[in-house]
């Protein structure tokens, strides 16, 4: 702490100011495996004694209901689990089952109901809560987790390629206020993320697609050896064959996890987020479509308008455009959606609201980021409106057919 004031010069007011200042190191491993729930997997015990070996560690549990609807012993298996380890795990209560997707973050009674099983059941702030499930349940748990008795151990369970290879293992948790995703939310880290690849196996088409759309992102805007991989092993990740994805959801995840802890700014304290490459759009065609798009369905609409607009503002190779989507659509992706032609009611394209949204989520002024190559991205502080309805007509024209 160092003194910034001095002494008051003759008639003035006293006032001494001290410029407080200190560092918190944070650390939690993030482990990939096999088996979470089977007995002889030791990662979720060892994860649980990590800093207090010889303690019996009390764990609220929660469930997404998706997920037990497709693996309906998982309620058991955790208690079989938790016997099995007795001397370190103490369930305070049977695994309890919770909403998935957007309906948790969308009910604040969700987040008031969990919070008052954490203070019914007395847990403390070495106790631990476990979300076991998709990206808006790991949401929604780690809200509560974060702001209970200001902060109760978190370890995520991510059950989704989604929240495997992207947000799960990151540094925030929210849900959403009166239309506006992610109104309210925290930056805390988990204690600890366990990825169990065989929760991806259980999952839709559908939603094992809409997850890569986080790996073409982070790939165009960090690593252009990882994008021109995905490119060569689209066929294989279209497929959903085993070791592609499975390499595919590590390398995500490598690559979200060095942004956070390298890119200068891991609790968003200014109004760059790179890792949002694409989502300003996304957001919107969210609300706007009442969550029937998929996040990563809306992630690769928005990559591809992003891409097209980079190409257009003079910033992108041409050509460069074709590529990306071409990649997008080997995987699954379909690039377009009426509501980017939605209107307001003073005539003008609902989406590009989106932008002012975005501003105000960061908290300054506006921050795109666009592409300069494949493989970088590069933060814009203006957009050309006109240029964003040029692309979103190409766009549209691709998709007729």
């Amino acid at each position: 702490m160092a003194e910034i004031g001095g002494e008051p010069s003759t008639g003035t007011v006293a006032t001494t100011t001290y410029l407080q200042r200190f560092t918190v190191a944070y650390e939690y491993p993030v482990v990939f495996t096999e088996g979470l729930f089977r007995p002889d997997n030791p990662v979720l015990a060892r994860t649980l004694a990590r800093l207090e070996p010889d303690r019996r560690h009390r764990c609220l549990v929660f469930v997404d209901e998706g997920l037990l609807a497709v693996r309906l012993g998982l309620a058991r298996e955790i208690e079989a689990y938790a016997r099995h380890h007795a001397r370190t795990i103490e369930l305070v209560a049977p695994p309890l089952t919770v909403p998935g997707g957007e309906k948790i973050k969308n009910d604040l009674f969700h987040i008031e109901w969990m919070m008052g099983l954490v203070y019914d059941h007395r847990l403390d702030r070495h106790s631990f809560i476990l979300a076991v499930g998709g990206g808006a349940v790991l949401d929604a748990v780690g809200l509560v987790a974060a702001t209970s008795h200001r902060g109760i151990r978190l370890v995520r369970v991510p059950t989704t390629v989604l929240a495997q290879n992207d947000s799960g293992v990151g540094v925030k948790n929210a849900v959403n206020l009166r239309g506006s995703k992610n109104f309210v939310g925290t930056f805390a880290p988990p204690f600890a993320v366990l990825n169990d690849l065989d929760f991806v196996d259980l999952l839709p088409a559908r939603d094992k697609i809409a997850g890569m759309a986080e790996a073409v992102k982070v790939a165009l805007i960090r690593d252009g050896d990882f994008f021109r991989w995905l490119e060569r092993n689209a066929l294989a990740l279209a497929a959903f064959e085993r070791p592609a994805m499975a390499f595919m959801i590590r390398r995500c995840a490598e690559l979200h996890m060095y942004q956070i802890a390298h890119g200068g700014d891991p609790f968003e304290t200014g109004s760059a987020r790179p890792l949002d490459f694409g989502h300003w759009a996304a957001h919107k065609l969210e609300s706007l479509t009442r969550h029937h798009l998929r996040h990563g369905e809306a992630v690769a609409i928005g990559i591809a308008l992003d891409t097209r607009y980079s190409v257009l503002a003079g910033l992108l190779e041409p050509g460069a455009e074709e590529r990306v989507c071409a990649l997008l659509e080997l995987l699954g992706f379909r690039l377009w959606h009426p509501a980017l032609e939605a209107r307001t009611a003073e005539g003008g394209l609902a989406v590009l609201a989106g932008l002012q949204e975005f501003r105000e989520h960061l908290g300054g002024e506006l921050t795109v980021t666009l592409l300069e190559a494949i493989g970088r991205g590069v933060e814009v502080h203006a957009i050309d409106e006109s240029l964003v309805v040029e692309a979103i007509r190409w766009l549209a024209e691709r998709a007729r057919p």
